[in-house]
């Protein structure tokens, strides 16, 4: 039995547990879960239950927006992997703890190519099943289908006895016709699932169909491709490799943006921006409390549901020495007056795309003269990084570039062991110290996005129009460090935008959130006297 369906049996009150037991009677492990359920069972319950419900309403549904892109991100990955069934799955429900569930999230490579976000298709599936050149979807090299378990009807009982699949308990979600509809794809029960993985599955070389998987999403579908590749005396070590290829074009593919994506990675952003002007307006309350990191958290957290689906990302709302913490998310210190808080947060829209930004702000309002000029040579560097920003450059000039313009700085502070260019050099390299991490990274779909993409394709790959990334440069002097100024320890700076590749340069997509010293303590002081 899979861990899905142990859940679902649990959730359907027997009528053992219903009943109760006597004193000193075993009750089977699987029913202690449904020791709080009090659900009738009687079959004049049932039958009540099944009935005077409004037949569902038949809708014609418009094609999502989506649609057309999705469709041509499928033919794409068709092009690549003639003659192959490629299984990409969703994932399933993941428990938080015992018999609740997080907030679902789709796999990113199958929200890229189905076009779906939110939480409709738990346990849902994208098979390409391989056809002859041309006769594909859109003249591809495969068949696309969409395997989901439908909703049940209401007059079943797993309307009102399924905690994790009824309508009763979890809402309506959409069926097999409203997304055939809307994504222009092929839909089906995943009860048929098995079948249209296995089928025919086998070695190449004796007139088998070979299957790539998107490996360790859904741990069921592993073990039905990995039986099958056994029964069919498939090579397991070649066939992980061929599913590390795939899992490899698929991130490749999220490199450049198209202009739906685009279009939401600009959602994304400005939902970002609103949630750091709460964050802004909610400084003088968190001024004054023990956990005021919370309390920022909070106040982006707030924004991120009310405009988008949910965080990006776990957000560093980090305050004093705890911003020199570069992935500070236990945000529970106080946020003290005269210190700065780092504040690194990004709205995941409805679509799943997020923003990535982060800004450092005086508690006050106000820059001390020493957090100014720390301050002004991490933005120095930031500006000089989207400087280079243009088609044809290579990925990892763009952090040569900022980190140069930190080094000298570090090194004019008099913080250089040896000179400047000894430091420069990959010998060297003694300014990292105090800038370990890289200055970039893609942004999309993940906060981290395409990360499996090929090094030559990433880090030394090529700029393109559409791609988007982030400039992050920061300077960060612990508490603890002893070879920085006692007056720089326990500040951390960074500064954060989310750039686009254009034509002929770049653009910040974050622009229009203050960045200079000055304008932040203008726009600070702008919220809190409004």
């Amino acid at each position: 039995m899979t861990s899905s369906e142990k859940h679902e049996e649990f959730d359907v009150v027997s009528p053992a547990s219903a009943a109760g037991f006597t004193p000193g009677q075993a009750q089977d492990l699987g029913d202690r879960v449904n020791n709080r359920s009090q659900r009738p069972t009687s079959e004049a319950f049932k039958d009540f239950m099944a009935s005077s419900w409004a037949p569902a309403e038949p809708v014609q549904h418009e094609r999502d927006e989506v649609a057309t892109h999705a469709a041509a991100r499928r033919s794409a990955v068709s092009a690549q992997f003639p003659n192959e069934r490629l299984v990409i799955p969703a994932g399933p429900h993941k428990v938080r703890s015992n018999d609740t569930d997080y907030r679902f999230r789709p796999h990113s490579a199958f929200a890229h190519l189905s076009g779906l976000g939110v939480d409709h298709e738990p346990g849902a599936v994208l098979v390409f099943e391989p056809v002859d050149e041309g006769t594909g979807d859109h003249g591809s090299r495969h068949e696309v289908t969409l395997y989901f378990k439908p909703m049940a009807g209401r007059d079943t009982q797993e309307f009102y006895a399924d905690a994790r699949h009824g309508e009763f308990w979890i809402g309506p979600r959409p069926g097999l016709e409203e997304f055939s509809q809307r994504l222009g794809l092929r839909t089906a029960d995943s009860g048929a699932l098995e079948v249209a993985v296995t089928k025919e599955a086998g070695p190449v070389e004796f007139g088998g169909t070979r299957i790539r998987l998107l490996r360790e999403v859904d741990l069921d579908v592993d073990a039905l491709v990995d039986t099958s590749r056994i029964n069919t005396t498939v090579d397991l070590e070649t066939s992980d490799a061929y599913d590390g290829e795939l899992a490899e074009a698929l991130s490749e593919l999220r490199l450049v943006k198209d202009a739906w994506e685009i279009a939401q990675m600009r959602v994304s952003v400005e939902a970002t921006i609103a949630g750091f002007h709460d964050v802004v307006a909610a400084l003088p309350r968190a001024a004054d409390h023990a956990r005021g990191e919370r309390i920022v958290e909070g106040a982006f957290f707030a924004r991120a549901r009310l405009e988008g689906n949910d965080l990006g990302y776990d957000t560093i709302a980090a305050a004093g020495n705890n911003a020199t913490v570069l992935h500070w998310i236990r945000n529970h210190g106080a946020v003290r007056r005269g210190d700065l808080l780092l504040l690194d947060a990004g709205v995941e829209a409805d679509s799943l795309y997020t923003a990535d930004i982060t800004r450092t702000l005086p508690v006050t309002g106000e820059f001390s003269p020493t957090q100014r000029k720390i301050y002004d040579a991490v933005l120095a560097a930031a500006d000089a990084a989207f400087a280079v920003v243009r088609p044809g450059i290579r990925f990892r000039d763009v952090h040569t570039a900022a980190v140069r313009v930190l080094a000298e700085h570090l090194d004019d502070w008099g913080l250089l062991p040896v000179s400047l260019e000894e430091a420069l050099d990959e010998s060297g390299q003694h300014h990292r110290r105090w800038m370990p991490h890289g200055t970039s990274h893609h942004l999309g779909l993940d906060v981290h996005d395409c990360a499996q993409a090929k090094r030559e394709l990433y880090l030394d790959g090529v700029l393109e129009p559409g791609m988007v990334f982030t400039i992050e440069p920061g300077l960060y002097f612990k508490n603890e460090d002893l070879a920085a100024p006692a007056e720089f320890r326990g500040i951390g700076i960074r500064i954060e935008d989310d750039v686009l590749v254009t034509e002929d340069g770049a653009e910040s997509l974050s622009a229009s959130l203050p960045r200079t010293a000055q304008e932040i303590e203008s726009w600070m002081r702008g919220i809190w006297n409004s």
